[in-house]
This record gives C-alpha cells, structure tokens and sequence, in this order.
C-alpha cells in the first residue's frame, strides 16, 4: 500500500512538471534590480529594463556673456546677460542664485566693476536646468566703477569710444568676454 502512494506522488509529480505547473514563489521577494544598495533609496517602481540613470556633469555645463548692444550713448545703460546652459545628456541641479553669480566689465587690464564688490549677503536659487535647456539673468549696469568692499570712487568709466569687456562667472565657471563700447 505504501508503495501504491509514492508511485502515485511520483506520477503527479512528474506530470506536474512536464504539464508546465511552475513552482510557487513568495510574492514579497525582491526581485534583483528593486535591492536597494547602500546610500540608494529603493525604487517604488521596478521595470525590467532598468537603465542606470543618466549623472549631471558640471563640466558640460556652459557659461556665456552678451550685452543688449554693442555699442551705447552717453546716455545709456548697458544690459549684461549671463547664460547657463546645460550641455548634458540629463537634469542638473544648479545654484543660479546671486551667492554664486558675479558680473565683471573690465577695460584692458583694468578691473572697472564687479556686482559683488558691494553685494551684501547672497542668496542660493537651485534650479534644475533640463538637457539643452538654458538660464539667462539680466543685470543693468549703471556705468559706475567699484572697488572691493564697495569703497568709494569717484571716477566713472570713461566715453568717446572706449572699449570694455563683460565676463559673466558663476561659481568657479567663467564665459567668454563679450565686448562692447561706450561712446
């Protein structure tokens, strides 16, 4: 009788497999890409092509400088734009507040004015720059000379044609100088 029962779990067993009845697996088991690792959160939504996410390089990202004109009257105020673009193949998170901008003219060696020679305190402004997507800020700038510390100078920068150069820095990233005249 006893050997009636075991050729009886046997055939049920092999026709089991053979029937394609998989074996049953415990439902809370992660699966190898939900595993969270150390210093990763786990992920809420598993798929089965997980392709590792994309890093932002700073080095991709650009800096740029241009003025509103080239050339301005005695009258007017030259517009300084500063352009942060994103040459990476993913989102950057990107402090583009005054803390880390600077706005710097210059006339050959001479430094004429800097927007932090007299900027009290800097505020952080994160934001995230999408792949080939940019940031632009504007800073008017009155035609006045600074010094650091935002000491006193009475001279102004001069007209009849002077040549000067605006570098737009933020952080330790620097543009191109864009060069204009004041007439």
């Amino acid at each position: 009788m006893l050997v009636i029962v075991l050729v009886v779990v046997g055939v049920l067993a092999v026709t089991g497999m053979f029937a394609g009845t998989p074996e049953p697996q415990a439902v809370d088991t992660p699966q190898p890409s939900q595993v969270p690792t150390q210093g990763s959160p786990p992920s809420s939504t598993p798929s089965a092509s997980a392709s590792p996410t994309p890093v932002c390089d700073f080095n991709l990202m650009t800096v740029a400088a241009k003025t509103d004109k080239p050339a301005y009257g005695a009258d007017e105020k030259p517009l300084l734009t500063m352009t942060i673009t994103n040459g990476n193949a993913a989102p950057c998170e990107v402090n583009v507040g005054t803390s880390q901008m600077e706005y710097v003219v210059m006339s050959g060696s001479d430094r004429i004015f800097s927007s932090k020679d007299c900027q009290t305190g800097g505020v952080d402004l994160v934001k995230t720059i999408q792949p080939g997507k940019s940031e632009t800020a504007n800073f008017p700038w009155q035609r006045n000379r600074s010094l650091e510390g935002c000491g006193v100078i009475n001279a102004k920068p001069g007209a009849g044609g002077a040549y000067y150069t605006f570098e737009a820095r933020l952080g330790n990233k620097a543009s191109p100088k864009a060069v204009f005249q004041l007439n």
